[in-house]
């Protein structure tokens, strides 16, 4: 069973990492993917406000599920770069991470993706690349 075809089947329980942040899969196909999260007490900056990192981890799951719909036979991922921009801030409630393919060549991909809370409102920017992994490489 492939990645997709397990995410399908359980859901967060397909993802160690899903399963550890929380993160529920809402939607992937065809270069784009959505992730929900519900945003936890310990998840907070000593500030009292979502840690940057955890919006950018989010995001670059969005992001790489994205790829992965588009991806041919045995081709594998690895992020190579991210700039993240941080809009907003949040303490509580269940934001979103939407990814999208720009660009998928034989060794590098582009994505970006966002971070918006659950009325809307854009939380962060990411832009990517990734390298794009031949089967047997």
């Amino acid at each position: 069973m492939g990645y997709l075809e397990e995410i399908s089947a359980k859901g967060q329980k397909a993802n160690p990492f899903f399963v550890m942040m929380g993160i529920e899969p809402v939607s992937f196909g065809d270069g784009a993917a959505v992730l929900s999260m519900q945003v936890r007490p310990d998840m907070l900056n000593g500030d009292g406000w979502l840690q940057g990192g955890v919006y950018t981890a989010l995001v670059d799951e969005a992001m790489a599920l994205a790829l992965i719909t588009v991806l041919g036979d045995g081709e594998r991922i690895a992020t190579i770069s991210e700039a993240t921009s941080f809009l907003s801030g949040v303490q509580n409630g269940t934001i979103c991470a939407s990814g999208r393919v720009i660009r998928k060549g034989r060794s590098v991909a582009f994505a970006e993706g966002e971070v918006t809370r659950d009325d809307g409102r854009v939380l962060a920017r990411t832009t990517a690349s990734f390298a794009v992994l031949q089967p047997g490489r």
